[in-house]
């Protein structure tokens, strides 16, 4: 196994330690970042004064190289390899091609400073497309919450039956939380955004290095303001697992209303054979598994924030080898992430909704809070009208029949403030008095499916 800091030791490192010490097998897709950077830093000490122009293109040539080579075939580039780490990877293939010469490159480099600037670079790229997707799912839901304003159907409260709201107002309600993540993921971007590399090992670099050239080379917005913190920060893995989580919290209950009402008991909507399977044992089973794996995959993006804290909380200052452990949790969850998004967009718009089976659940119960709202408006208290119409709920049951039912005398025996109420028993009527900004009226739903929209044109 090649290393890069064999010179004081005498003794073998012990096969069982090596494979316990070795990050290839999942550093190794920082490669492209970590030329990069590599590519960065040479220039750097170039203008210090400490590579020749030839050695530089030499270098430069060599890297530019490898990346074609990797590019083409990255299984096949690192299926031989036995490298502790891919930065020794980078360096031992780049000797290969350059010679001596580039035993230069690491001159006042420290690969603590290395790996905060190559998983850094690598999180900046990967934001990208996990933003776009995020859009993507705001916009599908924006999109389907126009076409089916007319489309009422029970809200729910403690998955009970509450008031009846439009099935756009509900799909917002999801589309918000996603606009959240999608704003949280700009905000930390911009602490990812800080860039390591000429701290050192810890004390900063012996040699005159510019790093703000350096930063202004790599895309990088600042610089880090201290070395030790540098190389030890991991607050921009903490914080985008954080994000992570939570985005697949949002996705895992967008996900379960979804599994209750594509059961046989609701019917609200029906999944697309794209993003259902069947069941090996009984034929004529449905299964919702895409959103039942939306739903545990945001377990497995929680533990991996969980993991990350622990991590951190009792390191000592600067470097500590615990840091290796934090890529395995940040490239798990931009994968998942990566998959799940796109797989939450795609149940969004092909799912079937099933207008009449929603219109079917909406049951006069519904209504009973019209009904105090309209004893409120004969000038009732709240409080007084939330009980006269619990004793009129009662009443309903008793006799088995609806609220609308129950008939002019039945009410007047309550309260005589009930007669001539029978105008509350209008869903419609009933959604479209819930007109203020965020609810559930038509014209409060258009507001938010524009303002969704101002936003995703703002990103």
């Amino acid at each position: 196994m090649a290393q890069l800091w064999g010179g004081r030791f005498s003794g073998q490192t012990d096969p069982l330690m090596a494979r316990f010490n070795e990050s290839l097998p999942f550093d190794g897709r920082l490669w492209d970042a970590d030329i990069t950077g590599s590519i960065a830093w040479a220039k750097a000490i170039h203008r210090a004064g400490l590579l020749t122009q030839d050695e530089l293109a030499r270098i430069t040539a060599g890297l530019e190289g490898l990346r074609a080579e990797i590019a083409a075939a990255p299984a096949a580039a690192f299926a031989a390899a036995n490298d502790e780490d891919i930065h020794s990877y980078v360096e031992r293939r780049l000797t290969e091609a350059t010679g001596p010469v580039a035993g230069k490159l690491h001159t006042g480099r420290s690969r603590n400073d290395q790996v905060a600037t190559d998983v850094r670079l690598w999180l900046k790229a990967e934001a990208g497309p996990l933003a776009e997707e995020l859009d993507a799912l705001i916009a599908a839901a924006a999109d389907r919450a126009e076409a089916e304003i007319d489309v009422l159907m029970p809200g729910y409260t403690h998955v009970q039956p509450a008031q009846p709201i439009r099935w756009s107002h509900w799909l917002l309600s999801h589309a918000w939380a996603w606009q959240r993540d999608r704003e949280r993921l700009a905000g930390l971007l911009a602490r990812v955004d800080v860039l390591p590399l000429g701290a050192g090992a810890l004390a900063g670099c012996p040699f005159p290095i510019d790093r703000s050239a350096l930063a202004a080379e790599l895309g990088f917005s600042s610089v880090s303001p201290n070395s030790i913190d540098a190389v030890s920060d991991r607050d921009f893995v903490a914080e985008f697992l954080f994000w992570a989580a939570l985005t697949g919290v949002h996705l895992s209950r967008f996900a379960e209303d979804l599994i209750l009402w594509s059961s046989r008991e609701y019917g609200f909507v029906v999944m697309a054979d794209a993003y259902s399977t069947g069941s090996s044992l009984m034929p004529q089973k449905k299964n919702p598994d895409a959103l039942e794996l939306l739903r545990g995959k945001s377990g497995r993006l929680v533990g991996g924030l969980a993991g990350m804290l622990v991590l951190l909380k009792g390191l000592p200052s600067a470097y500590d080898k615990d840091l290796q452990e934090d890529k395995e949790p940040l490239f798990d969850a931009v994968d998942t992430l990566r998959l799940a998004l796109p797989v939450a967009n795609g149940v969004l718009q092909t799912l079937a909704v099933r207008s009449e089976r929603m219109a079917a659940a909406l049951g006069d119960e519904l209504l009973a809070t019209d009904l105090a709202d309209a004893l409120v408006r004969r000038g009732a208290p709240f409080r007084e009208s939330h009980h006269i119409v619990g004793w009129v709920v009662k009443r309903a049951e008793e006799l088995g029949c609806a609220l609308r039912d129950l008939g002019e005398e039945e009410l007047r025996k309550i309260d005589g403030r009930l007669t001539g109420t029978q105008d509350v028993w209008d869903f419609e009527r009933s959604v479209e008095q819930r007109a203020v900004t965020g609810g559930t009226a038509r014209a409060s739903v258009i507001e938010q499916i524009a303002l969704l929209r101002a936003h995703l044109g703002e990103c």
